[in-house]
C-alpha cells in the first residue's frame, strides 16, 4: 500500500531534495516505509524541512552547551581543529569571536538531513542532522539525532 503526501508526493522507499538557506546547500532525504508511516509523521517531517534553519540553530546551541565536558562535540572539534585536516578546518571558520571552538561550531556546514517519519515515538530517531567543518575537505562529521518533538536522542562524532 502506498500513501501520498502533499509535500513529499507518493511515499515509496526514498525521497531526496536539495534545500538552500543562507550559504548552505543541504541534502534532505526521507526514508520511509509507506506501510509504517502516518500522515501526522509525514506532516511533522514536512514542517521540519520548512523549519530547517530554526532546527539547525537549535542544534548548534545544543553543541555549544556540550563544550564544557568530554563528549562527541569536543572530540569532533579536537579532531578537526588539531588533526591532519586542521588547515582546511581553520580556513572554513568564518566567525572571529576569539573563541575558536565557538567559532568552529558556528561555522559548521549542515551537510545532510535524514528524515525517518516511521520512527515517530518519543525517543525514536526521527531525524539525523549531519554537520561538517569544510565538509568537502574533511571526513569528520558531527551527527545530531532528534525525535519527532525535536528532543536530542544522541550526538555522535563520525570520523
Amino acid at each position: 500500500m502506498s500513501i501520498e503526501h502533499d509535500y513529499f508526493g507518493l511515499i515509496g522507499d526514498y525521497w531526496a531534495e536539495r534545500k538552500e538557506y543562507g550559504d548552505q546547500d543541504v541534502e534532505v532525504v526521507l526514508d520511509a516505509d509507506s506501510d509504517l508511516v502516518s500522515t501526522a509523521a509525514l506532516d511533522a517531517a514536512a514542517t521540519m524541512v520548512g523549519e530547517l534553519e530554526l532546527v539547525d540553530d537549535e542544534l548548534r546551541n545544543v553543541f555549544v552547551g556540550q563544550l564544557d565536558g568530554r563528549g562527541p562535540v569536543t572530540n569532533f572539534l579536537a579532531a578537526v581543529l588539531d588533526g591532519e585536516e586542521a588547515d582546511a578546518a581553520d580556513a572554513a571558520i568564518t566567525r572571529e569571536s576569539g573563541d575558536r571552538q565557538i567559532d568552529a561550531l558556528r561555522s559548521l556546514s549542515l551537510v545532510r538531513v535524514d528524515l525517518r517519519p516511521d520512527a515517530d515515538r518519543d525517543g525514536d530517531v526521527f531525524a539525523e542532522f549531519e554537520y561538517g567543518l569544510a565538509p568537502e575537505d574533511t571526513e569528520a562529521r558531527l551527527v545530531a539525532s532528534i525525535d519527532m518533538g525535536r528532543e536530542i536522542v544522541d550526538v555522535r562524532f563520525d570520523a
